[in-house]
């Protein structure tokens, strides 16, 4: 069995009152997520979601590392991957699509995200976040 492990983040910000997020649209899959990619050499786990986001989306954050959730899915036979994400305040707005990986992203109320995911455990992971979120602003 292969083991793959990403680390990525739910990347947030605060407009006129409300929460946003950020969400990515994949050029391969055509599925909305978030900022995410591989571990690559000796990176720790915030190193490379800092990176990603960085790479997918040209934001800057701050991580936050206190809030980790896993996910654990099987992308294909005999492999089996975990993403870790964290949560990531954006430190600039403007975003800039890393067009070999990202066909979209945009900003997204948090509450209205969970229509727009694509898969289960990601809006799992955004109600999560909303409550953490709400601590931290």
């Amino acid at each position: 069995m292969l083991h793959e492990k990403s680390c990525g983040a739910i990347v947030y910000r605060r407009s006129h009152g409300n929460i946003e997020i950020l969400l990515i649209k994949h050029v391969n899959s055509g599925h909305w997520s978030f900022p995410k990619g591989h571990v690559e050499g000796n990176e720790t786990e915030l190193e490379t979601a800092k990176r990603e986001i960085m790479e997918e989306t040209s934001i800057d954050v701050i991580l936050d590392p206190t809030f980790r959730e896993t996910v654990t899915y099987s992308p294909k036979k005999d492999t089996q991957k975990v993403v870790v994400y964290f949560l990531a305040k954006a430190k600039n707005y403007d975003f800039v699509p890393q067009h070999e990986e990202i066909s979209d992203i945009k900003w997204v109320d948090i509450g209205y995200a969970v229509n727009i995911l694509t898969y289960e455990n990601d809006k799992v992971i955004v109600n999560k976040a909303k409550t953490a979120i709400k601590e931290r602003v």
